[in-house]
């Protein structure tokens, strides 16, 4: 990036450049704002571009599109590398002001709004909507002798592909849907046991995304209408039947065992007392918001989190959240499901920018 410090100026600073980033860009496209967005990645598609290599979306490309231009159709469920060609070719449709490589450091307020502290030199901006996502922060659950442990472990972040693992004793920690398509292809040249909190909930054969999404929506149109959280059912959690995952269910492997007690240098003792020895683990135990940038600001809670009403910081004005999850509105971390919440924080964003130079001018 070559932007001199005059140019470092924006009425909206989105940190991030990924799906969530990409549809309030589009709405806020639609307004007179000023909008730019800072992304650490060195090429577009940001979280998509480290997912594992035989990754898939579990649902149609009509069903996980951004909005204004539809995902090009597919045969079968959009591999990892055509949702990040799609994110590209949506940045460049819409000609979006994205600036990378560019690492938001820190965040902070000021006279006029925020100052945004990068390794390349300082931005400043009316508003600030961070949608860095959870990718680069990797959650890995606490064992005793974790440290200790020989082996080989790594996230599903990091995680790329069978091959490195043909032979060996692995452990594969995790019951979402990661955990499910990561123990499918391992299974398939390594010896593999499937550690799990519970026992995994599997969705029917013919349940995919869209009937997924279907559920996110009637939760929320029944939360608007005042029915209480507590009643209703879930969303996202189930395990999607996608075809590798049927097939490890045909050859028998889909099936898991309660957690371990503690690691030793070989292996992993288990809570009877009898030990296993293991050559690697892969943690599919899911991700945390990444906020360090906004920790300036005395923002996140214990949680992780940030207190939200809908996606506006309670106690930062100017400050949106958006595609960290539920809290930050419903299937608002899948590519359909952001629309929505893009759409109603845009329009808080450009109302607040206009408010904050009408009381300059």
């Amino acid at each position: 990036m070559d932007v001199s410090s005059q140019d470092r100026w924006a009425d909206v600073v989105i940190v991030g450049a990924g799906q969530s980033a990409l549809a309030l860009a589009y709405f806020l496209k639609r307004t007179a704002e000023n909008v730019v967005l800072l992304d650490a990645e060195t090429g577009p598609g940001a979280a998509w571009r480290h997912g594992w290599d035989s990754l898939h979306l579990f649902s149609p490309a009509q069903w996980s599109s951004l909005p204004g231009w539809p995902m090009p159709p597919t045969q079968g469920y959009p591999t990892r590398d055509q949702v990040v060609d799609y994110l590209s070719q949506y940045e460049r449709r819409y000609g979006f002001r994205v600036e990378r490589p560019v690492l938001v450091e820190a965040v902070q307020q000021a006279d006029f709004g925020f100052v945004i502290k990068t390794n390349q030199g300082d931005w400043r901006a009316t508003a600030v909507v961070s949608a860095t996502g959870t990718w680069s922060a990797p959650f890995i659950p606490s064992y005793e002798g974790h440290d200790i442990f020989q082996g080989e472990q790594v996230h599903s972040a990091h995680y790329r592909s069978p091959a490195p693992y043909t032979g060996k004793r692995v452990l594969v920690v995790g019951g979402g849907n990661s955990g499910a398509q990561i123990l499918a292809e391992l299974s398939e040249v390594a010896q593999t046991t499937w550690v799990t909190p519970a026992e995994p909930l599997f969705l029917p054969d013919d349940v995919d995304g869209r009937v997924l999404f279907e559920r996110a929506t009637a939760r929320w149109q029944a939360i608007q209408a005042g029915s209480p959280p507590e009643d209703l059912p879930g969303g996202f959690g189930d395990v999607v039947m996608v075809p590798p995952v049927r097939a490890a269910r045909d050859r028998g492997v889909l099936h898991s065992v309660r957690p371990f007690s503690r690691f030793t240098r070989n292996g992993v003792v288990w809570p009877d007392g009898t030990e296993s020895p293991v050559d690697a683990v892969v943690w599919c135990t899911g991700f945390r918001p990444a906020l360090g940038h906004l920790a300036t600001l005395g923002v996140v809670e214990a949680d992780g989190k940030v207190q939200v009403s809908g996606t506006q910081s309670v106690n930062v004005p100017g400050l949106w959240l958006v595609g960290y999850g539920e809290w930050t509105g419903f299937a608002s971390a899948t590519l359909i499901g952001i629309m929505r919440t893009a759409k109603s924080t845009a329009a808080e964003v450009a109302a607040f920018v206009e408010n904050a130079s009408s009381l300059t001018s």
